[in-house]
């Protein structure tokens, strides 16, 4: 078969959402939602359809437009506990520590619609060590696919809007990234039907290296 010559992309800084994308949990998600569309009487795969890169209380609106945002919040912190809890099945995302790994000294944030709880119980999990400039639900007046948090990350490091790449698993997340005015890598099986710039299977298909100035080069396919 020819040999696939990756694509190139150039940044100065890096912006990565985690579940999905460095982090997989979704046998917790799969767990926890399903549970929850049997308690208010819906279809279970179609609120999987829709929870993906969003915060609950986010999901729970689409879901339940016509429900008191009250609630939403109320289940939400509820959710958030559950799915702290549960560890079962939250592994890294193939090549998720190397790739972490090479962004060492590198410009970078973890963007994610989890709150810091979740998201360092989950990074723990996959043995993944946590960025030092992390935005997470608590940073955030709205949720995916609004572009906040990535815009937060890239002003949280200085960085242009413009200068930075996320990589991203989600539909809401993809939005996100292109709403702020970024590049977009897709990481997995859901990341293709959103259009990113580019898509990966998993993060062994991405290879970094810093460039002189501050630059970042990215190898991704």
């Amino acid at each position: 078969m020819p040999m696939t010559a990756p694509t190139v992309l150039t940044a100065r800084a890096l912006l990565l959402d985690m579940d999905g994308t460095l982090v997989n949990s979704d046998a917790v998600v799969e767990r926890v939602w399903r549970r929850w569309a049997d308690r208010h009487g819906l279809d279970g795969d179609e609120v999987m359809k829709v929870v993906h890169g969003r915060q609950g209380y986010a999901s729970m609106a689409v879901l339940l437009p016509s429900r008191p945002m009250e609630q939403n919040y109320a289940d939400n912190a509820w959710m958030l506990a559950e799915e702290t809890a549960d560890m079962d099945g939250v592994v890294a995302v193939p090549g998720a520590g190397e790739f972490l790994a090479s962004l060492a000294g590198l410009p970078h944030a973890l963007v994610t619609s989890a709150d810091v709880g979740l998201s360092t119980a989950r990074m723990a999990a996959a043995g993944l060590a946590l960025p030092d400039v992390r935005v997470t639900a608590e940073s955030v007046g709205a949720s995916k696919p609004d572009p906040e948090g990535f815009l937060k990350g890239a002003a949280e490091l200085g960085v242009a809007p413009e200068e930075c790449v996320v990589f991203e698993d989600s539909g809401a997340g993809i939005s996100a990234g292109r709403a702020a005015g970024m590049r977009v890598v897709g990481v997995g099986p859901r990341a293709g039907f959103h259009r990113p710039d580019v898509v990966v299977r998993d993060l062994t298909q991405v290879r970094v290296e810093g460039v002189e100035g501050g630059g970042i080069r990215l190898y991704v396919g």
